[in-house]
C-alpha cells in the first residue's frame, strides 16, 4: 500500500477555460495584486495565496461551489487547490498557469478592461 496521498486534479488552460466559460466552475486568480491587475482571466475572481493560506475564505461568489486554480505558472496554483480541496472545496489547478493560459492564446484583460499580460 502506498502513502503518497495524490493532490487535486489538474487541468489544461483550455480545460479550464471550458469549465469556468457556462458557470458551472469559478476560476480563482490566488497571484498577488499587481500580477492581477496587470492581467486576468476575464471572469476571474481573486484572492492571494497569501490570505487563503492565512485563513481567509473564498468571496461569495465561489463559496460552494467547484474552484479552478490559476497563477503565473501553476505552482501557487496546486498550493490552493491543496489548501481548498483540505477544506472540503472541489478545487483542480491550471497547469502552466496564466503564462500556459496566455500561450494558447485565451483572452488576458487588465484591471481597466483591455488587454493585459501575464506579470
Amino acid at each position: 500500500m502506498s502513502f503518497f496521498r495524490r493532490g487535486p486534479g489538474r487541468v489544461t488552460p483550455a480545460e479550464a477555460r471550458r469549465r469556468t466559460a457556462d458557470g458551472a466552475a469559478v476560476l480563482l486568480d490566488v497571484r498577488e495584486t499587481p500580477e492581477w491587475k496587470a492581467g486576468h482571466a476575464p471572469d476571474a475572481v481573486h484572492l492571494p495565496l497569501s490570505r487563503l493560506a492565512a485563513g481567509e475564505t473564498l468571496p461569495a461568489s465561489a463559496s460552494g461551489r467547484p474552484v479552478v486554480v490559476v497563477c503565473r505558472s501553476g505552482h501557487r496554483s496546486r498550493q490552493a487547490a491543496r489548501i481548498l480541496a483540505g477544506r472540503g472545496t472541489d478545487a483542480v489547478d491550471v497547469t502552466g498557469g496564466m503564462t500556459a493560459w496566455a500561450a494558447e492564446g485565451l483572452p488576458v484583460r487588465n484591471r481597466h478592461g483591455a488587454a493585459g499580460t501575464v506579470a
